[in-house]
């Protein structure tokens, strides 16, 4: 549970989600709301309404949890650059965050912590035409041999060049290049263009998820 996001689980034997929902409740912990695959998604939310009196309601359209199997570049590439961004580009990328979060429905807040802590550690890279910006690509930190691809955003002006596809293998060229065993992302299931896009990277789908939201 990585705040301001919610909960994310993964699959688990019957009974488990229901029962980690009580200790959730009894704790005095109150997430906003859950990411896991359908069936555990269901167990949870009915038990933690049967515990707290929360309704529940969908948050997003489902997910699809992809890995990335052999990396495929685009061919040809759009014309441009991948480039580390610094901190000198701190404005930019922190307004292409809430925009992210808005185009998905996700909170916003925060959008500055994550950028200043992705800019530590090399996790956010711009695909430069000429010296603009148009498209941004992070990635998480290795953990478990994992990383995970988040967010790609392209600025409405900038899109269908294929600039978003660029700086992703990019991205995920860096993952490998640093010693990731796995990289990983999701994308929207009801959104089949960057379903398209991403297998044509190279990425394969794992398993459906949902997101909930439990109302105060």
């Amino acid at each position: 549970m990585d705040a301001p996001h919610p909960p994310l689980l993964t699959a688990v034997p019957p009974g488990a989600a229901a029962a980690l929902a009580g200790l959730m409740a009894d704790a005095g912990h109150a997430p906003a709301g859950l990411n896991a695959p359908e069936a555990v998604a269901e167990e949870f939310a009915g038990a933690w309404c049967v515990r707290t009196g929360a309704p529940v309601s969908p948050n997003r359209r489902p997910l699809r949890l992809h890995r990335l199997d052999a990396l495929r570049p685009p061919e040809p590439a759009p014309a441009g650059r991948a480039a580390v961004a610094t901190a000198a580009a701190r404005s930019l990328l922190i307004a292409w965050y809430e925009a992210f979060a808005r185009d998905v429905d996700m909170p916003a807040a925060g959008s500055a912590a994550q950028v200043d802590d992705r800019l530590t550690h090399g996790g956010l890279t711009l695909w430069m035409l000429d010296r603009e910006p148009v498209s941004l690509a992070g990635v998480t930190r290795r953990l478990a041999g994992v990383t995970r691809v988040a967010p790609v955003y392209t600025p409405p002006e900038h899109r269908g060049r294929g600039y978003g596809a660029a700086v992703t293998a990019a991205v995920s060229r860096q993952a490998l290049e640093e010693g990731a065993a796995e990289v990983v992302l999701y994308t929207d299931l009801d959104n089949p263009t960057t379903n398209a896009l991403y297998a044509r990277l190279g990425y394969v789908g794992v398993e459906d998820r949902v997101m909930l939201r439990f109302e105060s």
